[in-house]
């Protein structure tokens, strides 16, 4: 139904109800026929959901297979390690998302709502989830305006519907119908709408819909988006399946081949489970969660609150973020940007009128605690004025000239007018729309001048406000108190960019991301503060909502790459855009902080909410929450998510050399006459101690000095890009070699502790290698040893480790080792280190063709 084409007559005959409003057993007939007037949104996942998505990863799934088949055969040990590794991996992800969904309940304000309503001919107050259609409804400054309504009267009303439409001016409301059927939400003048705040006046309206049916309603309807998966749960889940089907495949190769060669079936399978233990990463789900929990922890330092753990990694993709304007590129809250005095006579002591009507005329008023409350385009008006007058000059204003009559403002005039006595005269002020103040001024060459300067400064996107003053001897009547005016001047508003956001897009801009304006005001003003952001340039296209509706979803999508504003946007056009965007590849982060915003939010691969001015509803539907409002802390989320990125890409190097390594020694060793060169409980040894606590201190890695001045990187782009896989099978290759040549110079010496020399030379070597591939470019011989302190000490400590299970007896029992005399150790020492040394001639030759581009 289209209310707002309706005369009031006709809605109230529609929706069979008097202006003495419904009987109260009518009312009850129609709450039991629509339901309660609340919005049906998904709550927060329960703890144990929480908890056992954390299991449905495939590599988890192939590790509780691996620990419940080693336990079937007898290896306990294997089982009870492989089962705490994936019940702590659980528990830190966990902790993490219900820490975040915690924080999230703690951000919201849970005020009960009532609506006065009248009912039987009375006024009555009732809990809002009660109100009906045809419920006739009072409300006044400072109500939250229970449902839609259609208004019947209204005095001087004023309500905010910025979280609603993204608009941050307050919209004057009217009782007249509206003709056109496709009238934006902004533009429905003699509506109001759910969950939006009066800021000044009265009115009365009758209920149109309620619950789900109303217009946020139809948004919490939008919710029910899927969400799309991360870049780093894309590669991961293809990155774990290949490799477990390889493992696999590996596995039952091994076994079959041995029982053709006629080996015993248990024997078989113990080597294949040793093989299989080799090759997976056991480490690597918790070394994942560890360091995207880590960067959480130091994303809530920045001021960045995430709801979904992988989500700390996916910023570092984005290419697309699209931002709300209202109060996430802007401060939301108005601003007197310029203004233009039309007469410089002084009418109370060294003030002109314009300043004068800039600081009477307003209906604000003072909280106990001192705090100005009322409309923002008045609190701007007198913030300049209180900026420019010292608080003795301001201070006695209000008294010296004491208000004696007032017309309020409504829309239809366009003007509010107050009176104030002064020196046994009266001093008229009146402030409104340029074209209404125009049509009421005596001197048509000030009205020219002031709509000239008004159009101007409109053109620039900027709200502009007139004032005119008369001074007369007697208090006026309301007819001629508006007549024969004199122009005082033009102010123009601005709701004013945040002050880092600038900043923020440009580096936004270095690092490959574009930003995307997407917002409810008007094209011209979200043009002009794009273009001052640096959103804009030359040849960048902006569209308005109308444009959108007329364009071809097939020429829409060839142009959705170049638009960089969008005006006017209803919250399905938002989601339109979002998918658009993700039709053609990109990774999209939207930011935003109304209810209008919450659809796109959840359907964007990262949504970002406000954490102060942001709504409930736009925080249950974020990924993050920026605690701080501030568009800049993306930049610093951004800058965390490579970083989190490029550490687990070092880490899936690291232990995929190792572990590729120890593959090859274990099949090569009986290829090359030698015998099993390691045992299992060595290989479980190598993965969790060697591999997994130095593997883990590499979440701590600070982010190379690049990340921000290259492109995010491709949604499609293998794990194993940018030389990561040839990495890893050279120096796989050539680890397995310097082992495999330890292993045969010792049994080639007869020297009875080989086993353990090949233990120790392997564990070296690979504490050599993490610390060489710590930064991509810089030498571990450098400063940058000293940059990850967690590393180097967790290295020192694995190393002595190794030493301590090598002579202590105990440790020689548990795992089948034995003491090595010192020439033993150095010559494990010696060849080992040749890995550490490879990798570095590598980066060397990276280094010199970096200087070669002037990177270096």
């Amino acid at each position: 139904m289209h209310w707002h084409t309706k005369q009031t007559d006709k809605v109230l005959e529609e929706l069979k109800v008097s202006p003495h409003g419904l009987s109260v057993d009518e009312a009850a007939r129609r709450l039991k026929e629509t339901g309660e007037n609340e919005l049906d949104v998904q709550g927060p996942p329960s703890p144990i959901w929480l908890f056992l998505n954390q299991f449905k990863d495939f590599m988890i799934l192939v590790l509780i297979a691996v620990a419940i088949i080693s336990g079937f055969i007898g290896d306990v040990a294997d089982t009870i390690i492989i089962g705490v590794i994936v019940l702590m991996n659980a528990i830190i992800g966990f902790i993490q998302e219900y820490k975040a969904e915690a924080s999230i309940r703690a951000l919201k304000q849970m005020a009960a709502l009532h609506a006065h309503v009248i009912r039987n001919g009375k006024l009555q107050l009732i809990p809002a989830q009660r109100v009906v259609p045809g419920d006739i409804v009072q409300m006044e400054a400072g109500s939250v305006i229970p449902a839609d309504l259609r208004l019947l009267e209204v005095h001087s009303f004023r309500v905010n519907e910025s979280a609603l439409t993204g608009e941050s001016v307050p919209v004057d409301k009217s009782t007249d119908s509206i003709s056109g059927t496709d009238i934006s939400i902004g533009d429905q003048t003699n509506m109001a709408f759910k969950s939006t705040l009066v800021i000044n006046g009265r009115a009365t309206g009758v209920v149109t819909a309620t619950g789900m049916r109303t217009e946020i309603g139809k948004i919490a309807g939008l919710l029910t988006t899927k969400k799309q998966l991360t870049p780093l749960q894309k590669r991961m889940a293809g990155f774990t399946k290949l490799l477990s089907y390889a493992i696999l495949l590996l596995c039952l190769v091994l076994f079959i081949a041995g029982i053709l060669r006629g080996e015993e079936p248990v024997k078989m399978l113990l080597l294949a489970i040793s093989l299989a233990v080799a090759a997976i990463p056991e480490a690597l789900p918790a070394l994942i969660t560890v360091c995207l929990s880590l960067g959480a922890r130091r994303m809530v330092k920045q001021q960045a609150l995430v709801r979904n753990l992988p989500a700390v990694e996916t910023l570092g993709s984005v290419n697309f973020i699209c931002t709300d304007k209202t109060g996430t590129l802007t401060e939301n809250k108005m601003k007197v940007e310029k203004l233009h005095t039309l007469c410089d006579e002084t009418v109370y002591e060294q003030y002109n009128p314009l300043i004068l009507a800039m600081a009477l005329n307003n209906d604000l008023k003072k909280t106990e605690e001192g705090i100005v409350t009322g409309d923002p385009t008045e609190i701007a008006l007198v913030d300049y004025v209180q900026h420019h007058l010292s608080h003795e000059a301001f201070a006695p204003l209000k008294s010296s000239l004491p208000r004696v009559a007032e017309i309020p403002f409504d829309a239809e005039r366009k003007l509010m007018t107050t009176i104030h006595s002064l020196n046994k005269r009266f001093l008229i002020l009146t402030k409104g729309a340029p074209e209404s103040i125009a049509d009421h001024l005596t001197d048509s060459h000030q009205a020219e001048l002031l709509l000239q300067q008004s159009h101007s400064w409109s053109a620039e996107g900027m709200r502009v406000l007139a004032f005119a003053y008369k001074i007369t001897d007697t208090i006026p009547s309301l007819e001629s108190a508006e007549t024969h005016l004199h122009a005082a001047g033009v102010t123009a508003l601005i709701d004013p960019p945040r002050p880092a956001a600038k900043q923020a897009i440009a580096e936004c801009s270095t690092a490959g991301i574009q930003t995307v304006m997407i917002t409810g005001d008007h094209l011209a003003t979200a043009t002009a503060i794009a273009t001052d952001l640096g959103i804009m340039h030359e040849g960048d296209l902006a569209r308005s909502s109308e444009q959108l509706k007329q364009m071809s979803p097939e020429t829409f999508q060839k142009e959705v790459e170049k638009i960089r504003v969008y005006a006017r946007v209803s919250p399905e056009q938002k989601l339109m855009i979002i998918k658009a965007l993700q039709k053609k590849n990109h990774f999209v982060s939207m930011t935003g902080d109304g209810v209008n915003d919450a659809p796109s939010l959840k359907a964007a691969n990262i949504g970002v909410a406000m954490g102060i001015n942001g709504t409930d509803v736009s925080k249950e539907a974020a990924d993050m929450i920026l605690l701080d409002d501030n568009f800049s802390t993306i930049v610093k989320a951004v800058k965390e998510g490579r970083r989190i990125y490029d550490n687990i890409r070092k880490f899936i190097k690291y232990i995929m050399t190792c572990n590729t390594a120890e593959i090859l020694i274990m099949l090569l060793a009986p290829l090359l006459q030698l015998p099993i060169p390691l045992l299992p409980v060595h290989i479980l040894w190598i993965n969790l101690v060697t591999d997994g606590l130095p593997g883990l201190a590499l979440a701590s890695e600070r982010s190379e000095k690049l990340v921000m001045k290259l492109p995010p990187r491709k949604p499609e782009e293998s794990l194993f890009a940018d030389g990561v896989g040839a990495h890893i099978i050279r120096i796989s290759i050539l680890m397995a070699g310097v082992t495999l040549a330890m292993q045969a110079w010792a049994v080639h010496q007869k020297l009875e502790h080989w086993q353990t020399m090949v233990f120790v030379t392997l564990s070296f070597a690979q504490l050599g290698h993490i610390l060489a591939i710590k930064s991509n470019r810089n030498s571990v011989f450098s400063k940058d040893i000293l940059s990850n302190m967690p590393l180097l000490l967790t290295v020192i400590f694995t190393c002595l480790l190794q030493i301590a299970i090598v002579y202590l007896p105990f440790a020689n029992q548990l795992l089948k080792t034995q003491p090595l005399t010192l020439n033993e150790l150095l010559w494990c020492f010696i060849c080992s280190s040749v890995v550490l040394f490879a990798v570095e001639l590598e980066k060397w030759i990276f280094r010199i063709r970096l200087k070669k581009m002037n990177l270096y």
